[in-house]
Parts: structure tokens; C-alpha cells; sequence
């Protein structure tokens, strides 16, 4: 990939998710599109973010395979992993070859591993002081990204913390756990339509969802809405 091609693929990913942000606002769909961005302009084989008040609550929202999801959910039940460290600290985690992961990080290293997962890198999601969550993303390869791709990735995070907590003071009357658990419903949809979707089409969940996040984009649908037609059968895809 050339530079002037790479380059032209970090403004496609920066002004789709500012779309996103614009148009009616969905929490899931702006997450979602950060993850799916992530894999698809920076050298990252797959990624998830986790959002939460504190690392006690933080849930996953949105990822890209169920490989990630694996990972992710697996971090937040053993409490520890880049992610977790990356939303405590504020800092970003480089793990350039999991094999050699802190003793601390077992459990996310052996789930790592049985994913095919090789390296990751995790970037907090805060503005300042305010903390709501960490984007992980997942390699199949040893090594770390490169400069320009850890800034890109930091870059993308930010636009999407800003637009949560933009829409937080916006809705002055909704509490940060409402919100939370909003999205949480939206996800549990959404993962019921996976079900549904791969059943019907005896596909993978993977596959399902790839054909969830298509629809909704071609026809310029919430993915949440989507994803309750087809688990309420109003909707065959």
C-alpha cells in the first residue's frame, strides 16, 4: 500500500466516523464502525472496545469477530489484560508478542492465544479526565503498529469519546448507567439477530454479522434497528 493510498484510506476512516456522529446518534453504530474501521485502514486483525464508568464496569459494546469477543470477555472476567490496564492508566498498551505478556495477564494471554492472536495494542478512551472505556486491537502477527497507525488509532478513539460524552451532556436527564445500559440492550439484540442470521443461513456468527452491518449500511439503518427486525421476523435478510 502506498503512502498516498494509506493516507487517503485514514481520511475515509475519520470522515465516516464523524458521519456517524452527525446523523441520529447511536452509541452501538458509532462504536462498531470505530472497530470495523480500525481493521479495515490500520494493520490491526481485529478489535473491540469496552465502555464503562470504572474498570469494575466496564461491558463489552462492540467488536469485530467472535474471536475478539472472546478475548475481550475473557479480560473482563479475569480483570486484567492491556485493555483493562489501558483504561486504568490512561496510557496506551503495546504487547508486541503475547507470549511474553506479564505473569499477571495468564488468563488473557492463554485466551489470546487460542484465538491466534499474536499482539495487540489497546488505546484509552478519555478526554482529559473523563474516562469511558479502551479500543483493543487484535494481530495475528508478532510485532507492534507501526507510529503513524498508534496515532491513527488514538486519533479514531478520540472522535468517538467525544462524541459520547457530547451526547452525555446532551442528555442531561439520562444518567452515564442509563446510557451504558442501553447500548448493552442494543448489543444483546444484536447478538440475538447473529443468532438468528446464521441459523437461517447456516452460517457462521461472523458471517451473520457481516451480512447485519451490510444491510444496515446499504439502506442507512441503526444497526440496533436492524437487529431487532430480524430477531422480531419483520425483516429477512
Amino acid at each position: 500500500m502506498t503512502d498516498l493510498t494509506h493516507q487517503a484510506n485514514l481520511v475515509e476512516a475519520f470522515a465516516t466516523l464523524a458521519e456517524s456522529l452527525v446523523a441520529d446518534y447511536d452509541a452501538v453504530g458509532v462504536l462498531q464502525l470505530l472497530v470495523d474501521n480500525c481493521v479495515t485502514f490500520l494493520d490491526a486483525s481485529s478489535a473491540g472496545v469496552l465502555i464503562g464508568d470504572s474498570a469494575d464496569e466496564l461491558e463489552l459494546v462492540a467488536s469485530t469477530s467472535e474471536a475478539s469477543s472472546i478475548v475481550e470477555l475473557m479480560q473482563l472476567a479475569a480483570h486484567e489484560g492491556p485493555c483493562i490496564d489501558s483504561f486504568s492508566t490512561g496510557d496506551i498498551i503495546s504487547v508486541a508478542k503475547i507470549d511474553d505478556s506479564p505473569e499477571r495477564w495468564t488468563l488473557f494471554q492463554n485466551s489470546a492465544r487460542e484465538q491466534g492472536f499474536r499482539s495487540a495494542l489497546s488505546v484509552p478512551m478519555r478526554v482529559r479526565g473523563t474516562r469511558v472505556g479502551a479500543l483493543n486491537l487484535l494481530r495475528f502477527e508478532e510485532g507492534v503498529l507501526n507510529d503513524g497507525d498508534v496515532r491513527a488509532a488514538q486519533a479514531l478513539a478520540d472522535v468517538a469519546t467525544i462524541g459520547i460524552i457530547h451526547e452525555r451532556m446532551l442528555s442531561e436527564s439520562e444518567s452515564i448507567r442509563a446510557q451504558l445500559q442501553s447500548a448493552l440492550n442494543s448489543r444483546i439484540i444484536i447478538e440475538q439477530a447473529k443468532g438468528v442470521l446464521a441459523f437461517l443461513h447456516n452460517s457462521s456468527t461472523d458471517e451473520a454479522f457481516a451480512k447485519l452491518r451490510g444491510y444496515a449500511r446499504k439502506n442507512q439503518m441503526l444497526l440496533s434497528v436492524v437487529a431487532e427486525q430480524v430477531v422480531q421476523r419483520t425483516l429477512v435478510i
